[in-house]
C-alpha cells in the first residue's frame, strides 16, 4: 500500500489590509483551480489561529511520489506564474511535501 502525501503551501500574507482579497482569491479561484491541475484528492486551506499572517494550504495525494512529482511540474509552474502576477512581493510563500504512513 502506497503511502499518503500532502503538499503543503505556506503564504505570509504579511499587510492585514490584504488578507480578505486574498483570502477571497485563493478559496474561488486558486484552490479550485490548483486541486484541478494538480489531480489531488482533496484540497483545504486554513488561516493560523497562533499568526493571523498565516495561510496554509493543503493537497491530498495517494502517494508521495504524486505529491513530488507535482513541485517540478507544468502545472504548478503555471499555478506559480499566476500567482506571482497577481501578489508579487506581497505573499511569500514555502512548499513542502509530508509523508503519511499508513
Amino acid at each position: 500500500m502506497a503511502d499518503r502525501a500532502y503538499l503543503v503551501v505556506r503564504a505570509i500574507v504579511a499587510d492585514p489590509a490584504e488578507r480578505p482579497a486574498f483570502d477571497r482569491w485563493y478559496a474561488d479561484e486558486h484552490l479550485p483551480d490548483a486541486m484541478k491541475a494538480f489531480g489531488a484528492l482533496h484540497a483545504w486551506r486554513a488561516w493560523s489561529r497562533t499568526d493571523p499572517a498565516v495561510h496554509c494550504a493543503f493537497y491530498s495525494f495517494d502517494s508521495v511520489a504524486s505529491a513530488e512529482a507535482i513541485t517540478t511540474s507544468p502545472a504548478i509552474k503555471a499555478l506559480i506564474a499566476e500567482f506571482d502576477a497577481r501578489w508579487g512581493g506581497k505573499v511569500t510563500r514555502t512548499r513542502e511535501i509530508l509523508g503519511i504512513s499508513a
